[in-house]
C-alpha cells in the first residue's frame, strides 16, 4: 500500500504534482487537510509494510508517529522546510530537510527533478510568499512578467483555499484541488481552462475586501498586529492576508489573531522581510505552535496568553 501526505497549502499540492508527474502512483491514497493540520502521521499510526511519501509537514511535530512508522517496517520518503530538529537514523528513512527561509518544499522537490516542472515549482514558492526566490526560479526560464504573474495569482490562490480551522471552511477539500491539477503538467494549461480557478479567485476577492476592512490594532508601532473575528471568511483568508502585508511592510513582524470557537486564539505570524527569522522560535514557545524562521503559527492559543503573545512578538522583533 501507498500513501501520499501533503500539507493542504499551495508548497504541499505543487510538491507532490511535481513527485507524481516524475513517478505516478495513480492507486496511492491521499492523505491531507487544512494548512495547519500538521500531524497528519497521526492518522497513519498503525499500518505496517507501507511505502509513505511525506510532503510539507514539521517533521518534530510528526516524530512519535514517524519513528512508530519507521519501527513498523514502512519505508519512508520525507521532503520538508519546516523545524525539524535531530533527524531520525534509518535505513527505511530518506529525509531531504532544508529549513533555510528562501526555500520550500516545492523548491526542494525542484532540485531532486533537476527542475523538470519547475514552473509548478514556481506556483508553489509564490504560494509560500517566497517572492524573491520564485523569482529567481522563473528567471531561469525566461519567464515574462505576465506569465509570472498568473502563476503568483494561481499559487496564492492555491494557498488561499488551504486556511481554515476545519475543511467546511475550504472551497475545495486539498485532495481534491490536487485531483483537478493532476492533468497538467504546464500550470499555464491549468490557468486557461480550470473553472475551479474562478471559483477561487471570487471567494478571495470577497473575502479580501472584508479583510482589508479591518484595522491595525496597535497603530504607531514598527510592527502591525490585526484582529479578526471567528468567521470562516477570516479563517480562510488569514494567511494571504498576513503575507500581503508583510509585501507591503517589509521591516515590520506581522502578527493576525483570529478567534477560534473553543475559545482560543489562532495566531498567524510573518517575520519582517528584510530578515527572515525567529517566527518558527516565538511560535514553538507557546502551546501548538510550530512553522517555519519566515512564517509560523500557533493553533489555539489561550486567551489568558494572548498578551504574553504580543509582549514576546514585540520583544522578537524589536
Amino acid at each position: 500500500m501507498r500513501y501520499d501526505i501533503f500539507n493542504g497549502d499551495a508548497d504541499g499540492i505543487c510538491a507532490l504534482h511535481q513527485l507524481r508527474m516524475d513517478t505516478p502512483c495513480p492507486d496511492a491514497i491521499l492523505i491531507t487537510g487544512v494548512k495547519r493540520d500538521i500531524g497528519l502521521l497521526s492518522i497513519l499510526a498503525d499500518i505496517q509494510q507501507c511505502a509513505l511519501t511525506v510532503l510539507d509537514i514539521s517533521l518534530e511535530t510528526n516524530r512519535p508517529y514517524l519513528q512508530t512508522l519507521l519501527a513498523d517496517a514502512n519505508q519512508i520518503l520525507y521532503i520538508d522546510h519546516h523545524f525539524a530538529d535531530e533527524i531520525p537514523e534509518s535505513l527505511a528513512l530518506t529525509a531531504h530537510i532544508n529549513t533555510d527561509p528562501d526555500t520550500c518544499t516545492s523548491l526542494l522537490v525542484d532540485s531532486l527533478l533537476q527542475g523538470r516542472f519547475r514552473k509548478w515549482a514556481i506556483v508553489g514558492a509564490f504560494g509560500d510568499n517566497l517572492q524573491n526566490a520564485a523569482d529567481q526560479a522563473a528567471q531561469s526560464l525566461s519567464l515574462s512578467m505576465p506569465i509570472r504573474e498568473q502563476l503568483r495569482e494561481l499559487g496564492e490562490l492555491l494557498n488561499y483555499n488551504g486556511y481554515g480551522a476545519e475543511l467546511a471552511d475550504l472551497h475545495f477539500h486539498p485532495a481534491d484541488l490536487y485531483r483537478t491539477i493532476r492533468p497538467y503538467e504546464d500550470p499555464l494549461d491549468f490557468i486557461a481552462s480550470s473553472s475551479t480557478l474562478a471559483i477561487l479567485r471570487q471567494g478571495f476577492q470577497e473575502d479580501m475586501a472584508l479583510a482589508l476592512a479591518q484595522k491595525v490594532i496597535n497603530p504607531g508601532n514598527k510592527n502591525r498586529i490585526y484582529h479578526f473575528p471567528d468567521l470562516a471568511w477570516a479563517r480562510r483568508v488569514s494567511g494571504v492576508f498576513a503575507n500581503l502585508k508583510a509585501r507591503e511592510k517589509r521591516e515590520a513582524a506581522h502578527a493576525l489573531i483570529t478567534h477560534n470557537a473553543d475559545s482560543t486564539l489562532r495566531v498567524s505570524v510573518r517575520a519582517p522581510l528584510i530578515d527572515r527569522k525567529n517566527a518558527d522560535t516565538l511560535c514553538l514557545a507557546f502551546p501548538s505552535g510550530g512553522g517555519r524562521a519566515a512564517a509560523a503559527g500557533i493553533n489555539h492559543l489561550p486567551l489568558e496568553m494572548l498578551d504574553e503573545f504580543i509582549s514576546v512578538f514585540q520583544s522578537t522583533f524589536h
